[in-house]
């Protein structure tokens, strides 16, 4: 009987270590047509939730509005999210867009420690957006918090709040 302790990238039973691919596998073209429904001005969908399915990421789920966003985030799970926002003034409006990592508090280490390359696998594909978070308190999900956050990046903020006609 072969006794085997799992490392990060191997496993090691009595006869040595067996390389064994532990490798994110990621469906680009899903990913892709996913994010682009996100960034579409002809879509209402203005979110993307991507989780892991064992070693995969894939789409779980897309829709509208922010509360319906924000229940797709669980203590126990990691995930990427794309979301888009309306912002400006009274002069001008302008979507703007966040790709958020979410590492829930009860996530394992070697998950979290997982996270970063996984991301980095994700922004090859998600490339364009204003604001990159990484949550991990469900506290942190709050359309308010997002919104400020994609003010500090946007730079100066000169609107009145009124508008002369």
């Amino acid at each position: 009987m072969s006794t085997k302790i799992a490392m990060a990238d191997e496993y090691i039973n009595e006869d040595g270590p067996k390389k064994v691919s532990m490798a994110t596998v990621i469906d680009r073209s899903e990913i892709k047509e996913a994010y682009e429904d996100v960034r579409s001005d002809a879509s209402p969908t203005d979110w993307v939730v991507y989780k892991f399915e064992d070693s995969s990421i894939v789409c779980s789920a897309r829709g509208e509005g922010f509360e319906d966003f924000r229940a797709q985030f669980h203590d126990d799970e990691r995930a990427f999210g794309y979301l888009r926002l309306q912002m400006g003034d009274e002069m001008s409006k302008r979507k703007k867009f966040l790709f958020i990592t979410w590492i829930g508090p009860a996530v394992g280490v070697m998950k979290r420690a997982k996270m970063s390359t996984d991301k980095a696998k994700m922004k090859e594909i998600l490339a364009n957006f204003a604001v990159e978070l990484q949550l991990e308190s469900s506290a942190e999900f709050e359309v308010d918090f997002f919104m400020d956050q994609l003010v500090k990046a946007g730079g100066a903020n000169y609107g009145t709040g009124v508008r002369d006609l």
